[in-house]
């Protein structure tokens, strides 16, 4: 009778590696089904030919020959169409403008929480959490009646004269117009988002080493020139993170640009579901969308080389 072999590997370390296995394994698993399925489904809706509500087959073997169509016109259209064009620069614009907003708001506020008393931070963190508690919508709807007419937020800005300055930088169409414009739409969507910038900068400058302050102040350096030297450039990683979560969703929103923004705010969010839901044209949408990605995915690509940049300086 023949033996059974016995593994090389200890027991105690094939069962580390069998658990390991299981916790990589189930963010790739998440990940797989839940993003690179479905984006992949996309981009073959994308590339195929519409027949009423079916799609063509990719592939063919018809008479001993396989043939693959792939439809390229609809990425080719988006270049040619300056109505895509626009709302892709109109959506990047208004990201951006959300992202520098999030950013000079958050930034003293998560400041501010770093170096309130211990007992103190819960709280504030509690506060800037506290929105999430109740709906996305009913947010959104609230600032309707804020901005609209004898609105408080409106009636502020008016007595302030603010609606005047609105006017002058074109944020606002006229004196008193207050929603349904680019200001009513970044107002909306800096209030949605602040507290995804607000967070990630908490969470790095609570980590700081104050002892750092101390030494740029002994060296002479002032409060002001020691904040830009040392907190600003170790907060650095707390920024970038913000800002990609602010910018990368801010990109494809739908709801607060319907709901807040005018017609000259017609992001790529809003073309997504008239191509979907009122042409029915779904490759054209999904090329729509196809693209969207990769916009998103440059940024991503930045974020990542960074933190791989930071880890290698570290280590």
């Amino acid at each position: 009778m023949s033996t059974p072999t016995r593994s090389l590997i200890p027991a105690p370390l094939a069962r580390l590696l069998r658990g390991r296995s299981i916790v990589i394994g189930i963010p790739y698993a998440w990940l797989l089904i839940f993003f690179a399925l479905p984006f992949l489904i996309i981009l073959k809706i994308s590339v195929s030919e519409m027949e009423t509500v079916h799609f063509k087959d990719l592939t063919r073997y018809v008479d001993g020959v396989f043939h693959i169509a792939i439809k390229t016109a609809n990425y080719l259209f988006i270049t040619q169409d300056d109505m895509y064009v626009r709302s892709y620069l109109i959506s990047l614009k208004y990201a951006a403008a959300t992202t520098l907003g999030c950013l000079f708001i958050g930034y003293p506020f998560s400041y501010f929480m770093a170096r309130a008393k211990p007992n103190l931070q819960p709280g504030l963190l509690m506060l800037v959490m506290l929105p999430f508690w109740t709906s996305f919508l009913l947010r959104v709807y609230a600032w309707k009646g804020l901005l609209g007419e004898n609105g408080w937020v409106a009636n502020a800005i008016e007595a302030l004269g603010l609606d005047h300055v609105l006017l002058a930088t074109g944020l606002i169409p006229a004196l008193g117009n207050l929603m349904h414009t680019p200001f009513s739409l970044v107002v909306g969507m800096v209030y949605t988002y602040l507290p995804f910038m607000i967070l990630p900068l908490y969470a790095n400058l609570s980590k700081m080493d104050l002892r750092l302050l101390e030494a740029a102040s002994d060296l002479g350096a002032t409060p002001w020139t020691a904040f830009w030297r040392v907190t600003v450039p170790l907060s650095k990683a707390g920024i970038i993170a913000g800002s990609m979560l602010v910018f990368i969703p801010c990109v494809g929103e739908f709801v607060i640009p319907e709901l807040l923004g005018g017609p000259e705010t017609l992001m790529i969010g809003r073309v997504l579901w008239d191509e979907f839901f009122s042409n029915n044209d779904w490759p054209m949408a999904s090329s729509v969308a196809v693209v969207m990605v990769l916009l998103i995915l440059v940024p991503l690509a930045l974020f990542n080389k960074y933190q791989a940049e930071s880890q290698e300086t570290r280590s």
